[in-house]
């Protein structure tokens, strides 16, 4: 006869069943020189296992390892990219099956300008990867059109131009490394007209319509970030209503978003030069829809200090 140990259960014992361990694939990929190894460093920095230029058609097998060890690869990054050659062309293919699968994946795309390309490319003396035997901006424009399709499918667009590596890490920081039930991240961005639009908006707020700080000579040297500014644009000239419009439009896109999965957004907000009125409508803006539930909001405002 086997004895059996066993031990009785009690009234305050929680019989909660434990919830499996969920593991979370990140695939990183964008053009050649907008920051591809500075993201792959900053999320290694917080506990992501990094597989860099990772063949695509290796997917599925690294995933599959990773939905059999989700303790040993809780959070796995891989970064896939043109030096993959002949390889890259079957990315799209890749993830379709990832996704056939059931296995969930966030792609995260980087971009920069090609102007801002080119320059970190000379700075570190290297050529293009498809630049062959032509110019720089031929291997560009090459990438470019191989990336279109993935670009416009991924699920988040950072604008690397006018980062440097530790606001590029910073970034990537702020998306990858929170937990908790937040299921949304928004960056509201002031810009000017006059220097383009941002490539990576979802959404992009024209209030060039209300009078500029520029011409009132007190408030010229000044920006949206100060008080008198501020109450300039948001109060006397009825400003908020706007922003009260704008927030209640976007309620029923933040509902979308969390329906469809989608983790990041940019709000762009745009004024002429990016330094009075874009400013603090984007501040005032960002504090309205900061009181979402499961919603985090940051501000950037990427032409503030521009001449």
């Amino acid at each position: 006869m086997t004895e059996h140990n066993t031990t009785p259960l009690s009234a305050d014992m929680d019989l909660t069943p434990i919830k499996p361990v969920e593991s979370e694939l990140l695939v990183v990929t964008g053009m050649s020189g907008a920051g591809r190894s500075t993201a792959a460093n900053a999320l290694e920095d917080h506990g992501w296992y990094v597989v860099e230029n990772l063949p695509p058609q290796m997917l599925g097998t690294l995933a599959e390892l990773m939905s059999r060890m989700p303790q040993a690869l809780p959070k796995l990054a891989v970064v896939i990219d043109v030096r993959s050659k002949g390889l890259f062309s079957d990315i799209r293919e890749s993830l379709n099956a990832l996704a056939a699968g059931g296995i969930s994946f966030r792609v995260l795309f980087l971009d920069a300008s090609d102007e801002t390309l080119v320059r970190r490319f000379e700075q570190g003396r290297r050529p293009h990867p498809l630049q062959g035997d032509g110019r720089m901006l031929d291997g560009i424009a090459a990438e470019r059109d191989l990336l279109t399709e993935m670009k416009s499918s991924s699920e988040m667009v950072l604008d690397t131009s006018i980062m440097n590596v530790h606001e590029l890490g910073s970034a990537v920081t702020e998306l990858f490394s929170e937990t908790g039930p937040v299921v949304l991240r928004l960056t509201v961005m002031s810009f000017g007209f006059k220097y383009g639009l941002p490539v990576d908006a979802n959404y992009v707020a024209d209030v060039r319509f209300i009078p500029n700080p520029h011409w009132v000579p007190q408030l010229r040297p000044h920006t949206g970030l100060d008080q008198d500014v501020s109450n300039f644009v948001l109060v006397e000239n009825n400003a908020c209503e706007f922003v009260d419009r704008y927030v209640h439009a976007l309620e029923p896109v933040l509902a979308g978003y969390r329906r469809e999965n989608k983790h990041y957004a940019t709000i762009a907000v745009g004024c002429t030069g990016g330094k009075h009125r874009s400013v603090a409508v984007a501040v005032e803006l960002a504090k309205r829809l900061a009181q979402f539930p499961r919603v985090t909001v940051s501000t950037r405002h990427r032409d503030l200090g521009r001449e």
